[in-house]
């Protein structure tokens, strides 16, 4: 898989991402949603902090929202920076297909959220009670590196009272699958779970060896 080709697919997840995004921003007040299907819902919320919404001022209580935020974003710039020279170097080093193809969705989904920290905060107005608008007269609701992550997709397939015959949580209203998240989510968790799942053959490199020793011996055949 050739970088071009990696750009490609990281444009072609980048627009799915963003436009779906704008749309929810520019249609939906904040927490309203709807149903589409028994077992999925368009669900609009934003997160401003890590995975499932947890904050770094959460983990670290002396750290003030607000510069927890920041450093998160400057993180997050800092670790795509280092997945985007990796996607150059395994693509210059003609490393497994499969390799390219998990860091290039990986990478693609991590800019995508980047793109909303960094600024959707001074392109939008807040959505509180309200549909956000684009370049607001007034400013956007944020500064920069201070924008939320939008967040849309929501399967709750299945929720209600679990048995009573259940230890500790019998009795208890229980819902799964229960968090909301997005189109670059959805990228950055499949690149992470190709990882993991085809980890021998994604680093691998006899795969590729045999490969160019086959090319090389019908070429002299």
């Amino acid at each position: 898989m050739s970088l071009k080709k990696a750009i490609i697919l990281i444009v072609i997840i980048l627009l799915i991402d963003q436009l779906s995004k704008i749309y929810i921003k520019t249609t939906f007040m904040l927490n309203e949603d709807i149903s589409v299907f028994s077992c999925f819902k368009i669900a609009f919320v934003e997160n401003d902090g890590m995975a499932w919404g947890t904050k770094l001022s959460d983990v670290f209580s002396f750290i003030s929202d607000k510069s927890a935020k920041l450093i998160l974003t400057l993180f997050r710039i800092v670790a795509v920076s280092g997945i985007a020279y990796w996607l150059y170097d395994v693509t210059k080093k003609q490393k497994s297909n499969i390799l390219i193809f998990a860091i290039t969705i990986i990478f693609a989904g991590a800019l995508g959220n980047i793109l909303d920290s960094v600024f959707y905060g001074i392109l939008f107005s807040d959505s509180y009670h309200q549909v956000a608008t684009f370049l607001p007269e007034d400013g956007g609701y944020a500064g920069v590196f201070y924008g939320k992550v939008v967040d849309m997709l929501h399967f709750p397939i299945w929720d209600g009272i679990l048995p009573e015959w259940l230890p500790i949580i019998g009795g208890k209203y229980f819902s799964f699958f229960n968090p909301v998240f997005n189109v670059a989510d959805v990228a950055i968790s499949t690149g992470i779970g190709i990882l993991i799942v085809f980890n021998k053959r994604a680093f691998n490199e006899s795969t590729k060896t045999d490969t160019l020793d086959l090319e090389s011996h019908n070429n002299l055949a």
